[in-house]
């Protein structure tokens, strides 16, 4: 299996570079091929904007990004930064995102990455998203550090459920492209663990690689779900804890049980 893991953390030494660090050798040790997208190493510029389109614009006079990438991506004139990272997750079938939890989201670097990368026609495109996505079969995971206890990320706590923090991630990025999501590992609060509690969850997340090939991927509703409205059709009950369903006399909190006991939480 080909794995690409796109790390975002300035500082080698920190956690994230530990847990980095396992999982090369891990899954290496597994027998997979390992490539690691170091941004900040990379200097990768997070900024999509004019430059990425130096090869040729589709319309000089006016910037639709959007419009841009696609036309970069079939006429094959993509900043040449941009057409590596293309080449690596094309190339990858599991993919893993490592990087600190900043403002209840990913590093500014590591957004850029997602906004260059997983441009218009290469990641999505016209009826492309979702199960029919461009990167149906492949899978990923989001490792992810906090500077807080697990506690504040629980249903009732006060940063918020941790599968809503993600939400955008897991769906608005992954699962939007037809990514197999797999549930998030986190390691709360590094920095003030004992040594053997960050060994302990160094071990944890070895444990979690070894099993991705078995694990239970994270729920979202296949297009049958959904009327031509794309919402949930009347009487379909959402499972995937954050969305919920009024047309089957749903509240938000009926949501989050039914998610609960789904998954087992």
């Amino acid at each position: 299996m080909n794995c690409l893991i796109v790390y975002a953390h300035p500082e080698p030494a920190s956690f994230n570079g530990a847990l980095k660090d396992v999982a090369v050798r891990e899954l290496e040790r597994m027998g997979h091929s390992v490539v690691v997208s170091d941004l900040y190493r990379m200097g990768w510029n997070p900024a999509l904007g004019p430059g990425d389109f130096e090869g040729g614009r589709a319309n000089a006079d006016y910037l639709d990004l959007s419009r841009e990438q696609e036309h970069a991506f079939a006429a094959g004139t993509q900043h040449p930064a941009v057409a590596a990272e293309q080449a690596r997750l094309a190339a990858a079938d599991f993919v893993l995102l490592q990087f600190p939890l900043w403002w209840f989201s990913m590093p500014a670097i590591l957004k850029g990455w997602v906004d260059r990368v997983l441009s218009r026609g290469f990641a999505y495109s016209a009826g492309r998203k979702y199960e029919t996505g461009h990167f149906k079969g492949k899978r990923a995971m989001l490792s992810i550090t906090t500077g807080t206890a697990s506690t504040l990320y629980e249903p009732n706590g006060i940063d918020g459920d941790l599968h809503h923090v993600l939400w955008p991630i897991h769906n608005g990025i992954l699962a939007y492209t037809g990514f197999t999501v797999l549930p998030p590992f986190a390691a709360w609060m590094p920095a003030r663990l004992s040594p053997q509690e960050r060994q302990a969850c160094l071990d944890a997340h070895a444990e979690r690689l070894r099993g991705i090939e078995r694990i239970e991927p994270l729920f979202f509703h296949p297009w049958s779900d959904y009327d031509e409205s794309q919402r949930l059709k009347p009487g379909v009950v959402a499972r995937s804890g954050v969305q919920w369903n009024p047309r089957a006399g749903q509240s938000f909190e009926a949501s989050a049980s039914a998610f609960a006991a789904s998954s087992g939480a």
